[in-house]
């Protein structure tokens, strides 16, 4: 198991870097996100009938041209599904010596999880942003001093949804409903935000979490992703 676990980490990490869709500084092509994301989805997912689904899902819901906030990171065109992928890649770059480390813990057994879960966990964290922003203008001044409009995105007003986390889980479970038996993956994107996401009766609990391994592998992911690539 543990040897097919890191061949199957390796072989996803081989795929973003043979097809090097987000450079160094930052920047990313919008085409080789999609195409790097997708050659990884049809490697690592088992329910192979549920990847049309998955995809079909993607392209109906703008995941692919959604921006990843309004105004911090991946705030541009195609910043979600570049922010997604490499919250992936942080993901799995930490994986090997991440399940190492947990192996030798007295949770081990209770917790176990796959590249798979990895994959799912830290690829659809931020389904909920999908088709969320509209395109607005205000008006600026440019460095002459003249007035101009600018465009930028802002939350559309209709938006409703049952919080971050849990609303990216329902939007998955709409295109992979087996994953409702994998329950450390849910709670993964459910608690990603860490105790910046918790209501006052979610925090009792809260601990319990955190035993989860994937919980603390993908909320490590997202926020180097965010800090350390500013994406």
């Amino acid at each position: 198991m543990e040897n097919n676990f890191n061949f199957q980490i390796s072989e996803l990490l081989k795929i973003f870097d043979q097809k090097q869709p987000i450079q160094k500084d930052g920047t990313f092509s919008s085409d080789l996100v999609k195409e790097t994301s997708l050659a990884m989805a049809d490697f690592i997912i088992e329910e192979k009938s549920s990847l049309p689904l998955l995809k079909e899902w993607l392209e109906t819901h703008d995941f692919w041209t959604s921006p990843a906030s309004t105004r911090f990171h991946g705030n541009t065109k195609g910043g979600l599904a570049a922010h997604s992928l490499l919250v992936t890649v942080q993901a799995l770059r930490f994986a090997i010596p991440f399940a190492e480390n947990f192996a030798i813990s007295k949770r081990s057994e209770s917790f176990p999880f796959t590249a798979e879960d990895v994959f799912i966990a830290s690829f659809a964290h931020d389904f909920c942003k999908s088709g969320t922003y509209a395109t607005e203008s205000r008006k600026t001044k440019d460095f002459n001093g003249n007035w101009k409009y600018e465009p930028f995105y802002k939350t559309k007003s209709d938006l409703r949804n049952l919080g971050h986390g849990n609303e990216s889980v329902l939007l998955l479970l709409e295109t992979m409903p087996h994953f409702l038996k994998r329950r450390n993956v849910l709670e993964a994107i459910s608690r990603h935000m860490g105790f910046s996401d918790l209501s006052d009766s979610d925090s009792y609990t809260y601990s319990n979490i955190l035993q989860n391994p994937l919980v603390l592998l993908i909320q490590l992911a997202d926020q180097t992703a965010a800090q350390w690539w500013d994406l």
